[in-house]
C-alpha cells in the first residue's frame, strides 16, 4: 500500500497489471510492478504469556506460533527459560528462583531484557509480524515494563494467562514436559518433581494474576483450568483470531488419521484434478482401510471426506457414518484440470515454469494456489483441534496442507511433502509436537508425487 504522503504526491491512478505467479492485480509504473509486502496485522503484535510454571504456557506458545505461521503470519517464539539456560549453563536447584536470591533475580531480569531486544529486532528489522514472549510474567511490575517496551517500539500487546488449580493436570504437565528439561537431565524423577514443586512455590508468593478491573485497559485472554472457562478483554481483529484458536485447542489424548482416497481412474492416467471414481486397486484399498480401522478399535471415531466422488467412494466401504466437507476438496487446477503434467508443459510452458519457481504461491489460471488452499482449510484445522479421534479421507494437496500444520513445516516445504496413495498417516499430538506413524496397507498404486525441480 502507498503511504499517505506518497499518495498525495501522485494522486493519479496507476495502471494495473496481473502478477503472473499469483494472478493478483497490482499497480504498475513504467512497466514495473510495484512491490508490496502482504501484512495480516496492522502493526506488529507482541503476545505475552502469564502464569505459574507447569501451566502450559510453552505448549500454548508453540501451538500459537505454529498456527500463525501456517496461516501466513510470520511469527517467532522467544522462550526466556532458554535464554536463562544459555546464560547459566548448570542449573543447581529451585533456590535460583527464590524471591530472596538477588543474583538470581538480576540474571532473570537480564535474560528477559535480552529476549525483548531480540523481539525488537525480529518485529522492527526482520519483518516479523507477531512475537510470542514465553515467560512467567507473574508480577504487574514485569508486565508494565513489557507494555512500556511495546509502546516505545509501536507494538500491540496481547496477554495470554493460563490459570490452573487442578493438581492432576499440573502433575501430568510436570511429568510429560518438565522432567525432560535440560535442568533435570542429571536428576532422578523423584528429585526433579520435588525441586520443580519448590520452584512453583517461589513464584506463588509474588504472583499477581491479571485482574478484570485493575487490568481493564489491557488486551488479554485468561484461560482457566485448560479451557473450562475463559475471560476475554479488549481484543482487535488479529487478537480475536488468536482467541478463537485458543478456545478450540484441548489436551485430551487422541489420534488423527490422514489418508488420501483410493487410487482413481485419473490417477492411473497421470491426469491431475477431476472428479473420477476409484480404480479396481482403489476399491481394494478402501476394503483394506475398513479392515485396518476395525482392527484399531478406535473409540468414537469420526470420519470426514471431501465432496468429491473418490473420497466418498472410499468412505462408503467403511460402513460407518461420515461427514462431507467442501473445504476438503482437492486444489482447483483451473484450466489445467484433468491434464497431464507433460500436456501442461506443452500448452502452458510459462505457467509450468512459474509453478516450479514457487509452488506454494503459484495460482493456476482460474484455479487455486497452495496459499489459497491453506486459507480454505483454516476452518477444518479449527474443527480438527476441537475433535478427538478422527479419520480424514482427502486429497494429495489437502493432505500436504494439513500435515504441514501438524508437523510445523514451512511454506517452502509444504508442497513437496510425500503423501502416497494407499497409506495412512497416524498423528498423535504430543506436548510440544506430533508423533507420526506411516502405515502402508499393502495395495499397489501409482506414484503421484512430483519431486522438487533441481534447477529452476
Amino acid at each position: 500500500m502507498l503511504d499517505n504522503e506518497e499518495f498525495m504526491r501522485d494522486a493519479s491512478p496507476r495502471e494495473l497489471t496481473q502478477n503472473p505467479l499469483r494472478k493478483i492485480w497490482m499497480p504498475c509504473k513504467n512497466g514495473h510492478i510495484a512491490q508490496r509486502r502482504v501484512c495480516m496485522t496492522n502493526c506488529p503484535t507482541l503476545i505475552v504469556t502469564v502464569g505459574l510454571p507447569a501451566r502450559g504456557k510453552t505448549y500454548i506458545s508453540k501451538k500459537l506460533t505454529r498456527y500463525l505461521n501456517w496461516i501466513g503470519v510470520p511469527t517467532k517464539e522467544f522462550n526466556v527459560g532458554q535464554y536463562r539456560r544459555e546464560c547459566v549453563k548448570i542449573y543447581k536447584s529451585f533456590e535460583f528462583f527464590s524471591p530472596d536470591n538477588e543474583e538470581g533475580l538480576k540474571i532473570r531480569r537480564h535474560c528477559a531484557m535480552a529476549a525483548l531486544n531480540d523481539v525488537r529486532q525480529y518485529l522492527s528489522v526482520e519483518g516479523g509480524q507477531v512475537a510470542v514472549f514465553d515467560a512467567t510474567n507473574t508480577t504487574r511490575e514485569r508486565r508494565e515494563t513489557i507494555v512500556k517496551f511495546a509502546e516505545q517500539n509501536g507494538f500491540k500487546v496481547f496477554f495470554v494467562e493460563s490459570v490452573c488449580e487442578d493438581p492432576d493436570v499440573i502433575a501430568q504437565n510436570i511429568v510429560q514436559v518438565k522432567l525432560g528439561s535440560p535442568d533435570y537431565i542429571h536428576c532422578n524423577t523423584e528429585e526433579a518433581i520435588e525441586d520443580f514443586m519448590k520452584r512453583i512455590k517461589c513464584y506463588e508468593s509474588s504472583y499477581q494474576p491479571l485482574d478484570e478491573n485493575l487490568d481493564r485497559d489491557l488486551s488479554f485472554i485468561k484461560i482457566m483450568d485448560v479451557g473450562r472457562r475463559y475471560l476475554v478483554n479488549r481484543v482487535d481483529h488479529m487478537q480475536s483470531r488468536i482467541v478463537y484458536y485458543l478456545m478450540n485447542i484441548h489436551i485430551t489424548p487422541r489420534s488423527i488419521y490422514l489418508c488420501r482416497h483410493g487410487e482413481s481412474d485419473l490417477n492411473i492416467k497421470g491426469r491431475i484434478g477431476g472428479d473420477s471414481g476409484l480404480s479396481a486397486r482403489g476399491k481394494e484399498f478402501a476394503r483394506s482401510l475398513r479392515k485396518y480401522i476395525q482392527d484399531q478399535k478406535i473409540k468414537d471415531l469420526k470420519v470426514w471426506t471431501s465432496q468429491m466422488k473418490r473420497t466418498i467412494q472410499t468412505a462408503e466401504c467403511l460402513g460407518v457414518p461420515y461427514e462431507q466437507w467442501k473445504s476438503l476438496n482437492e486444489i482447483d487446477a483451473g484450466v489445467c484440470e484433468e491434464m497431464m503434467y507433460e500436456e501442461i508443459q506443452e500448452h502452458y510452458p510459462l505457467e509450468f515454469a512459474l509453478r516450479d519457481q514457487d509452488k506454494y504461491r503459484y495460482r493456476y489460471p482460474k484455479g487455486e494456489s497452495y496459499e489459497d488452499l491453506v486459507q480454505r482449510l483454516e476452518p477444518v484445522i479449527m474443527e480438527l483441534e476441537r475433535q478427538e479421534n478422527i479419520l480424514v479421507i482427502c486429497h494429495q494437496a489437502v493432505m500436504r496442507c494439513l500435515l504441514a500444520y501438524f508437523l510445523d513445516k514451512t511454506a517452502d516445504e509444504l508442497p513437496y511433502l510425500k503423501c502416497p496413495l494407499h497409506t495412512v498417516l497416524k498423528l498423535t499430538p504430543l506436548a510440544y509436537g506430533c508423533k507420526v506413524e506411516s502405515i502402508y496397507l499393502g495395495v499397489d498404486a501409482v506414484n503421484t508425487h512430483r519431486d522438487r525441480p533441481e534447477r529452476i
